[in-house]
């Protein structure tokens, strides 16, 4: 029995977000804040003003990329990787790994926009992602033109739950959830797994 890189998309994509966590938590501090978060509109938070994303900084342009890589900490990261990691290769197996690098580099820019247009705080995490790939996830084994019953279902459940959590005060970014879906189901119906 020997070792497969499998999910060469998914694993990459783990490995790196760890290592910017490992980076950020033990040797570069700030180093997430830098690079691997997206600011929003700017304005005040809890009575402290947050800078805006700048139209005239390249920096900001290549966050609402890499957002997705940067994580507060250890339980924002397995949180993420825990759906990842099982989801990810299924899919990588369905739709192939450069489907799905695409898919998730669309997806990055999709919910690094809307934060920086609709939000005023920053941005940071792969929680978009999960999302695409859980409401993707349900069209796998399914035929152009069909509507997966596990689909309706995954919406009522998954984003309905986000749509309800957007209402109570928190940190975390319920409508990155939400985008992340509608990305992954939009990804469904215009692009059919890959047949054998």
């Amino acid at each position: 029995m020997k070792l497969r890189y499998n999910a060469p998309t998914t694993l990459t994509f783990t490995l790196l977000c760890t290592i910017v966590l490992i980076l950020n938590l033990y040797l570069l501090p700030g180093l997430t804040q830098t690079f691997f978060a997206v600011p929003g509109h700017g304005g005040s938070i809890g009575g402290n003003q947050v800078r805006g994303f700048n139209t005239k900084d390249g920096l900001d342009y290549m966050r609402l990329f890499t957002h997705i890589i940067g994580h507060a900490g250890w339980d924002h990261l397995i949180s993420n990787f825990m759906i990842i990691l099982l989801i990810g290769p299924i899919l990588e197996q369905s739709y192939g790994s450069l489907s799905i690098l695409l898919m998730m580099i669309i997806t990055a820019l999709a919910t690094g926009v809307f934060n920086a247009l609709l939000f005023p705080g920053y941005l940071m995490g792969a929680s978009g992602v999960a999302f695409m790939m859980i409401l993707l996830v349900s069209f796998a084994n399914s035929e152009r033109g069909e509507v997966p019953i596990t689909f309706i279902l995954i919406v009522a459940l998954y984003l309905g739950n986000e749509v309800l959590a957007s209402f109570k005060p928190d940190n975390i970014s319920h409508f990155a959830h939400i985008v992340g879906g509608a990305c992954g189901s939009l990804f469904g119906f215009f692009k059919p797994p890959k047949r054998a």
